[in-house]
């Protein structure tokens, strides 16, 4: 198990050096220069004092040199100093930003999980009926509606006929938690909706496929009600590979988060890397990409290590 955690990890490793690599590389090609946004109209100073203020960020250092400041920035915690914000540091705003995405990405994946087993239990129990036929076309529209679409027309026409009305101001958890539910619950949903397509249809799947093994029938034989042996037998045996899909969605979870924090005015990392892209903004914006590339990368290694916890013959394979 130890050699197979350490392959894990290294592997883990390797993807997240790559990952910085192309992220620190793209942030170089973006037109604009995070200077002049700083700094509003470039006529105000001499183009020698823009040389000189270069210099002293680092801008007109060689790109390998930059990469290495960055990754130390990395190692020494502080993830560097934001180009716009002076005095303070991406790891600080970061920190500020990221328990509201953590938050909704949470929510998010309680809501998919409450929508799509018991859906999907439903439409194995009732299979080839009208009911198995609509669960499965609401888990298609899951799977093709574009989620920011879909919060797009709960803010377009909540607004207009629900009398729904976006919160302008962010409220804590931890200062008004009905308040801060009350405002989450709805792009909680959105997001929930989309991650449960995929999850009604794999426990649809997996059901069908318990429901015929032998300890079902054998619980059958028994005596057991139908539903018993559903709720008792099958649907717990069942949801095994439902874990692997949810552990192996945290990307959807974490990239849906993102846009839904845009649409709905929420102070997280969506609105913070948005915000930081606008600007230009190198090392807010690096910043922000790999802790995202970590939580997807560490969630999935989470996963590979579960396999081999769970099936010791995958350790050796």
């Amino acid at each position: 198990m130890r050699t197979y955690a350490l392959r894990r990890l290294l592997a883990a490793g390797v993807v997240l050096f790559l990952v910085s690599i192309l992220v620190f590389s793209m942030m170089r090609m973006l037109p604009g220069d995070a200077l002049v946004t700083k700094l509003g109209e470039t006529g105000r100073i001499s183009p020698d004092r823009m040389e000189q203020l270069r210099d002293e960020i680092g801008l007109n250092d060689p790109l390998p040199v930059q990469y290495v400041k960055w990754i130390g920035d990395l190692f020494s915690g502080t993830m560097g100093d934001s180009l716009i914000y002076e005095g303070r540091t991406v790891r600080e705003r970061i920190v500020n930003s990221l328990p509201v995405t953590v938050e909704l990405g949470i929510l998010g994946m309680l809501s998919a999980l409450a929508i799509g087993i018991p859906l999907g239990t439903i439409s194995a129990v009732s299979q080839d009926s009208l009911l198995d036929y609509f669960i499965r076309s609401v888990s298609l529209l899951g799977l093709s509606i574009p989620q920011f679409w879909l919060g797009l027309i709960v803010i377009i026409y909540g607004t207009l006929y629900l009398g729904y009305k976006p919160p302008r101001e962010f409220i804590s958890l931890t200062k008004d938690p009905i308040g801060n539910i009350g405002m989450m619950w709805i792009p909680s949903l959105i997001l929930g909706f989309g991650l449960s397509a995929s999850i009604m249809r794999m426990t649809r799947s997996t059901v069908l496929e318990a429901m015929h093994e032998d300890y079902a029938r054998t619980a059958r034989a028994k005596g057991l009600t139908e539903h018993v042996v559903v709720i008792r037998h099958v649907v717990r045996n069942a949801l095994i590979p439902v874990i692997t899909l949810v552990g192996n969605q945290a990307a959807f979870v974490f990239s849906g988060a993102l846009i839904l924090e845009i649409l709905f005015g929420l102070p997280g990392m969506g609105r913070l890397t948005l915000e930081a892209i606008t600007q230009r903004d190198y090392t807010q914006v690096q910043g922000c990409a790999i802790v995202a590339a970590a939580v997807v990368i560490g969630t999935n290694l989470l996963v590979d290590l579960s396999y081999g916890w769970i099936d010791p013959r995958v350790r050796y394979s």
